[in-house]
């Protein structure tokens, strides 16, 4: 039995009680007790109320140590855990136990996961597909303007962007994504109550009202130095892959990507000028088999058919569903998607030929009031509708069959 199946319990379905969420937050706050052991005790107890009815001695035989098992029975972290419910409440923060069902069912799957998550904003995010954008915080106006295309291009395309929120790269990727119209979960590497840095109040502000602020310290955490590694491993665990776009060597986002390599994740990495040190760490780990990334589709096609599935579905969202005609009066895919992006998908197969490949660039210059991620999220949308082709240096073409365009889900 892996550990999905041992850790989503199906009596967790329902929201935790007052006294259930104090009882996970006393075990978190247990002096001593390590991420790794508080798991191994849930596992072996299934709920925090039976860890603190057992016994010293049945704690010291689940692997607890002598000092943890006394302040376990002891109950010493429930005038804490109460405090940290008060916390919750002024801020409108959510705990997320690993046992319920909205718990990043991949971060669930790492050596060492959270037991209690805390959370600020729109929670069901956390069950969507997700990508880590990391970098530096020190970029040169070249990663700024990769992190923000890159970010906006794989927002559209339905992806989550996942980023810690630091300086720099984290900050750009959560901007551009939220200008996309897109969606960001921030990863904290203290309370999701804390604001870090100070200048990105206003960011915070709108993660929280249109994205997701996540974090598995306590409410209150200082961010310590300490607690950025111990963050990486959540943007890593929780998402398909990760995606480095600048950093030295030996910096933070290097490290993501090699804990995203021992938790079986995709490692996708920006080129850079080779006589930049920020540009060492992603030139180094496209050398050691990274994928290279010059845009967004570098990533998308390299998911599992699965995982494109799931994308689809999300952008299939900001379309409708009724049938329409080409420019030339010829019949469309009856599950034409409609909706704001209905009139794109038209003036694209419009603009489309079966026989003549047409670049992405012209069809940017073409179409009128329409954004490259409007764009790029209507082309996504109708590649895996099977209406359209792309061919390689970006240039796209109509499908036909039985002489009607676009009737076959063919990728």
């Amino acid at each position: 039995m892996d550990r999905r199946t041992r850790l989503a319990d199906p009596m967790a379905t329902q929201q935790l009680t007052r006294e259930e969420e104090l009882h996970w937050l006393a075990l978190k706050l247990i002096p001593g007790l390590g991420t790794r052991k508080a798991g191994q005790l849930i596992e072996r107890f299934r709920t925090p109320q039976a860890v603190f009815r057992s016994s010293i001695s049945e704690l010291e035989a689940a692997g607890a140590s002598p000092g943890v098992a006394r302040n376990i029975s002891s109950g010493c972290s429930f005038e804490d855990a109460v405090l940290q419910q008060e916390r919750m409440a002024a801020s409108g923060a959510v705990a997320i136990p690993i046992s319920d069902p909205r718990y990043p069912p991949m971060l669930r799957e790492i050596f060492d996961p959270p037991i209690l998550l805390f959370a600020r904003g729109r929670v069901e995010l956390l069950s969507r597909v997700m990508i880590g954008v990391v970098g530096t915080r020190r970029p040169s106006t070249y990663g700024m303007a990769v992190a923000d295309r890159l970010s906006g291009d794989l927002s559209a395309a339905g992806l989550v962007i996942a980023s810690g929120m630091a300086r720099g790269i984290d900050t750009s990727a959560h901007r551009a994504s939220l200008r996309a119209g897109g969606d960001t979960v921030a990863v904290f590497g203290c309370g999701v109550d804390v604001l870090y840095p100070s200048e990105n109040r206003k960011l915070s502000n709108d993660i929280a009202e249109k994205g997701l602020l996540l974090s598995e310290f306590p409410m209150g955490a200082p961010a310590f130095p300490q607690n950025f590694p111990v963050r990486n491993r959540i943007i890593s665990g929780m998402s398909v892959g990760v995606l480095v776009v600048e950093g030295a060597q030996y910096s933070g986002s290097s490290i993501t990507a090699r804990l995203a390599l021992d938790q079986g994740r995709d490692v996708f990495a920006v080129p850079g000028n080779v006589t930049s040190k920020m540009s060492w760490g992603p030139n180094l780990l496209i050398k050691q088999g990274a994928k290279l990334v010059q845009d967004w589709n570098d990533v998308v096609v390299e998911l599992a058919p699965d995982v494109r599935l799931r994308l689809l579905q999300v952008t299939q969202g900001r379309l409708g569903e009724e049938g329409a005609s080409d420019a030339g009066g010829e019949p469309v895919q009856a599950s034409l998607p409609l909706g704001p992006m209905a009139e794109i998908a038209r003036r694209v197969l419009a603009e489309l030929k079966v026989d003549s490949p047409v670049p992405i660039d012209n069809l940017l210059e073409t179409l009128e009031n329409c954004s490259s991620s409007e764009l790029i999220a209507t082309l996504f949308e109708l590649e895996m509708l099977g209406m359209i082709r792309q061919l390689p240096g970006k240039n796209f073409v109509k499908i036909w069959q039985d002489g009607v365009c676009g009737s076959s889900h063919s990728r």
